[in-house]
């Protein structure tokens, strides 16, 4: 890592000043709103805005619009990120300012999961009555891991985040992930679920499945996890999520297979009662994605009484004689 001097002296002045410092250091723990940072170090609000124009100015720190809040994050990428980090790496760990920094942002967090977790309650009954119709989370995470393979990933984007799962699940195979949903209750679950494993090379975001805020070819891997069946249009958001990928890049998808059971769409909102081998294959294919595996996740219940999960694993320019496999597997410890 080298700079220019000008460079240099810049990056130094915006990071060489106490709160500033401390603002590095408390974003380098998770995204943060100006709240939340006038909470953890008693200032006032416009004092803390302009110190983070400044660092953000420096492109020391990224912002992101969340509805009415503005989010902040520690910069993930470049020389800029590389040195905030070198200085963080630099602070005393014993020091009393950074320790008490440490202890007040402990309690945002609490307070964070506090508010997730009473959503995630009220809500709770709906999830798993859908649980014991299909496979066990287990088995299904268990047949994307398979899926997916562990060769690293550099960048991985996941699609309807959600309780953030998908990002904990393959923390261990990517460099930095990008999660990216719709609701804010959810997005608070999985902010909430990523401070307590302690991830922070993943970030989630609110946004538009079908019209995504973010730059395209960006992305080796990209999941969506039991998303599409709420879709009125789920081809739309494979356009998207092939726009997202690098060439070569590979998407991941895990929904519902074919059923009948129509009383879903009123009491949980499926729009679609699952999808096909051919028409997930046909809608993929006009994004220049070809399935290379599918795998069927069936639960052992009385006939009918069940859903089929269905994995697809989809990689774009995959050449055209290149086989692919449909494997169906019979789970018998579904719940």
């Amino acid at each position: 890592m080298k700079f220019g001097v000008d460079v240099l002296v810049e990056l130094l002045k915006a990071a060489g000043e106490p709160t500033r410092l401390r603002l590095l250091a408390l974003l380098a723990a998770g995204d943060l709103t100006v709240t939340d940072l006038t909470d953890i170090l008693g200032q006032s609000q416009p004092r803390i805005s302009r110190h983070l124009k400044l660092l953000t100015e420096a492109g020391l720190v990224d912002r992101y619009q969340e509805g009415a809040w503005a989010y902040f994050r520690l910069k993930q990428e470049g020389e800029a990120a590389s040195l905030a980090r070198l200085l963080i790496d630099a602070t005393l760990e014993t020091d009393p300012v950074l320790l008490r920094d440490g202890e007040r942002l402990a309690a945002v967090k609490r307070t964070r999961a506090e508010r997730a977790q009473a959503y995630f309650s009220r809500n709770a009954s709906g999830w798993d009555e859908l649980r014991r119709l299909h496979v066990n989370d287990d088995a299904v995470e268990a047949a994307l891991l398979r899926l997916i393979g562990r060769e690293p990933v550099d960048a991985l984007l996941d699609l309807g985040t959600g309780t953030g799962r998908i990002l904990q699940l393959l923390s261990n195979i990517y460099r930095r992930a990008v999660g990216i949903d719709a609701s804010r209750d959810m997005l608070a679950v999985a902010r909430a679920n990523l401070d307590k494993a302690g991830i922070l090379k993943a970030a989630v975001r609110h946004g538009d499945i079908l019209n995504l805020p973010l730059d395209g070819n960006e992305y080796d891997l990209v999941t969506i996890h039991q998303v599409l069946h709420f879709l009125p249009q789920p081809e739309l958001a494979l356009a998207e999520a092939s726009r997202m990928l690098k060439p070569g890049g590979r998407l991941a998808i895990v929904d519902l297979a074919p059923h009948d059971h129509e009383y879903l769409r009123d009491e949980h909102a499926h729009v679609r009662l699952g999808f096909s081998h051919q028409t997930m294959a046909e809608w993929l294919a006009k994004y220049d994605l070809e399935v290379e595996q599918a795998v069927d996740l069936t639960p052992e219940r009385p006939k009918g009484g069940g859903l089929t999960v269905t994995l697809w694993l989809a990689r774009q320019n995959v050449p055209a004689d290149r086989d692919i496999s449909i494997v169906s597997t019979l789970q018998t410890g579904s719940r």
